[in-house]
């Protein structure tokens, strides 16, 4: 924790993880809001399922785009349009009545304009820390984050139910707002910039790491949203039980993250991350009471934090720095991919099996992306001792002869 400690007090450091866990506050609270007010409207978890992919199938298509023209137009001003469009589509999701369709295309559009504010804060990471301590943030960013998911879905929840769930949609929208600009006004935001790359779109998922990443990023988080979907399902949408539950789930990741942030990563790192998720999604399955529930997916939850650390450290020492942004940008691809596909598939499981089918499914996400990263380890660069910087960009120097 002194390292932690440490980390923090270098300049710059903790007002970029509070400003930026501030804007992606919404992530915590958008599919869980969402989720119980389409549930209400339409009473059915397909119908909810079919907008939040929609809304993921945007964030998805948008990630690689809008990294890249952050090294061309700079962060701020990509940050502020696209923050401009997203809260304008979620606050007319929220209080324009339409069918599915209609919000599955508004969603759409809010997916799309979602602001980059990951692969951004990623790619300044490295020009305020030194490389020894690059690792370590990055643990500790991913630990952070799961403030988002401890106290998201229980804040959306409890508006959802005691106020009204328009009311817990446009607070997430609030946040948005409220942290995009916080974010933007900060300093290293103007400091750093990002080169603009000289490779082709797409060309950086040729690096093995980051197509690992990308792959294992997409099982992970398709079964953290199918496990979302599952527990809202088990208790009802009138609970409070599951928003306390998911919390659990995301403190698991908490721990996880501050207690094996240090650790080496070796070739079997994420394997290994991955195996602890799918083994506490296994034992969800057993019985669907809220302590055992509790208990099981504290256990998963584990995992999230150490493997997302994993994916991060892979990708940052695996490309140029004119490359990061799009890098990551491809990663949060696969993620919110697999956040369309955990919810579609879990919701219309539900709708034909019960809320246990949803865990079912969350448990093979897992269970495919251990067997995945184990298969391809050799791509996994051995980190062990070394530094986890980017690659710097280098430019030919004329020779005057």
């Amino acid at each position: 924790m002194s390292s932690y400690a440490a980390l923090l007090k270098t300049p710059g450091v903790a007002r970029l993880i509070a400003a930026q866990l501030t804007a992606r506050f919404p992530f915590g609270m958008l599919s869980l809001a969402f989720l119980i007010h389409i549930e209400r409207l339409f009473d059915s978890y397909g119908a909810a399922g079919l907008v939040l992919a929609a809304m993921s199938i945007g964030q998805a298509i948008a990630g690689p785009l809008t990294s890249r023209l952050m090294g061309r137009l700079g962060m701020r001003p990509v940050i502020l349009v696209t923050m401009i469009v997203c809260a304008t589509s979620i606050i007319v999701m929220a209080v324009v009545p339409m069918s599915v369709l209609g919000l599955m295309l508004v969603g759409f559009l809010a997916g799309l304009s979602m602001p980059p504010i990951q692969p951004a804060v990623r790619t300044i990471y490295p020009k305020v820390v030194n490389s020894r301590q690059l690792s370590p943030l990055f643990a500790l960013d991913a630990s952070a984050q799961e403030i988002i998911w401890v106290l998201g879905p229980v804040i959306a929840t409890f508006v959802a139910i005691q106020v009204s769930t328009v009311a817990g949609i446009l607070l997430a929208a609030a946040f948005l707002i409220g942290g995009s600009v916080w974010f933007l006004l900060l300093p290293e935001v103007g400091r750093v910039r990002i080169p603009r790359s000289r490779r082709k779109l797409g060309v950086v998922l040729k690096k093995p790491a980051v197509l690992l990443s990308t792959v294992v990023g997409f099982m992970l988080v398709a079964a953290c949203a199918a496990v979302e979907a599952g527990v809202v399902a088990v208790f009802g949408h009138g609970s409070a039980d599951s928003g306390w539950v998911l919390g659990i789930f995301a403190i698991g990741s908490l721990i996880g993250g501050l207690a094996l942030g240090h650790a080496p990563i070796g070739p079997w790192a994420l394997a290994a991350r991955m195996l602890i998720v799918a083994v506490g999604l296994v034992l969800a399955t057993f019985w669907l009471t809220f302590w055992w529930l509790a208990f099981a997916l504290l256990l998963a939850g584990i995992g999230i934090a150490p493997a997302f650390a994993v994916l991060f450290g892979i990708v940052s020492a695996s490309v140029k720095f004119s490359d990061t942004a799009e890098a990551y940008g491809w990663v949060g691809t696969g993620q919110l991919m697999g956040a369309a596909m955990g919810s579609a598939v879990a919701g219309f499981s539900i709708d034909h099996s019960g809320p246990v089918s949803a865990i079912f499914v969350a448990a093979g996400f897992a269970a495919l992306g251990c067997i995945i990263a184990a298969l391809a380890r050799r791509h996994a660069p051995d980190l062990r001792g070394r530094d986890v910087s980017p690659i710097p960009d280098t430019e030919p120097i004329g020779v005057v002869s």
